[in-house]
């Protein structure tokens, strides 16, 4: 089974005619904002083999924050919806705020993890480089311990600065 894309009218339309929106990104960013008729279904759990309860006369939408998760990861998407009729909306929820539509917004939650990585990282290479060519040469080794953990991150999948962030007390679920 293969896939289509809609633009976010064109999903907006298949919703209320009784489609179902699934949001592919993470808890955290769903969290922060989201489209009110989305479902939260991570692509995270769709790689551990989770599968959406369907039948083959449902029709879900994907969605994603861009609309690049969405592509990507087609197949996986069509896989877990089967035997559903399975859409990609265009852009994501950034192309549906472009559009106009409405989302819910939590401004309260924490930005999403990947986000507050790449402030951090961010921060820490602008204070390496700045105090390396104003305090002492030996900070630039703090941009260079960053950049090396950033070079791991992306070629191993495991991002320390991630696992930090993640259990610091702004990141930390209510019970």
């Amino acid at each position: 089974m293969t896939c289509t894309t809609l633009s976010p009218r064109d999903a907006e339309t298949r919703i209320r005619q009784g489609a179902q929106l699934i949001d592919i990104r993470e808890a955290d960013e769903y969290a922060r904002e989201h489209i009110a008729q989305a479902r939260l279904f991570p692509l995270s759990a769709i790689e551990k083999g989770e599968r959406l309860p369907l039948q083959a006369a449902d029709e879900v939408i994907f969605h994603c924050q861009a609309g690049k998760r969405s592509s990507d990861n087609a197949a996986k998407l069509v896989a877990a919806a089967a035997p559903g009729k399975v859409w990609l909306m265009e852009g994501g929820i950034d192309a549906w705020k472009q559009a106009g539509l409405p989302t819910e917004e939590d401004k309260s939650q924490p930005l999403p993890l990947m986000r507050q990585v790449q402030i951090a990282a961010g921060v820490l290479i602008l204070c390496g480089v700045i105090l390396g060519y104003t305090v002492a040469e030996g900070f630039f080794l703090l941009s260079g311990f960053v950049g090396a953990g950033l070079l791991l991150a992306g070629m191993s999948g495991f991002c320390g600065m991630a696992r930090l962030l993640a259990v610091m007390p702004w990141n930390r679920q209510a019970s």
